[in-house]
């Protein structure tokens, strides 16, 4: 199988089937899933909030990084379950976005910078 391909219908169902079992579908409104959303994020930034190595150093830490991967299980499943729930065909808002951003940044103008459109 092909490691960058994601079968999402099969994570969506898994994720409804598990919500179901447990009657927490009821709690599963945008506004608790977007501040679940938020709480695993930052989670996630907590791992590497002090970090001096920019978080090369976590990466390179097996115990660190284990972390990583369940934070970011944890971002990517309320994300499903969000847009599950707002029938949202996020491959093709994904791409859209990007081409959106392309045109707002261009490579003639920020190739090296960080700036914002606005300020270019």
């Amino acid at each position: 199988m092909d490691k960058d391909l994601i079968n999402l219908g099969v994570i969506k169902e898994k994720l409804r089937t598990f919500s179901e079992d447990r009657d927490w579908t009821q709690y599963h409104s945008p506004k608790n899933l977007v501040m679940a959303l938020s709480v695993e994020v930052s989670e996630l930034v907590e791992i590497f909030q002090w970090s001096n190595s920019g978080g090369l150093d976590e990466i390179n830490d097996p115990k660190q990084k284990e972390k990583i991967k369940k934070e970011l299980a944890d971002i990517f499943n309320y994300l499903v379950k969000l847009i599950d729930l707002l029938d949202v065909d996020i491959e093709t808002e994904a791409l859209q976005k990007i081409k959106e951003n392309a045109e707002k940044y261009p490579v003639e103008k920020v190739k090296g910078k960080s700036a914002k459109y606005t300020d270019l």
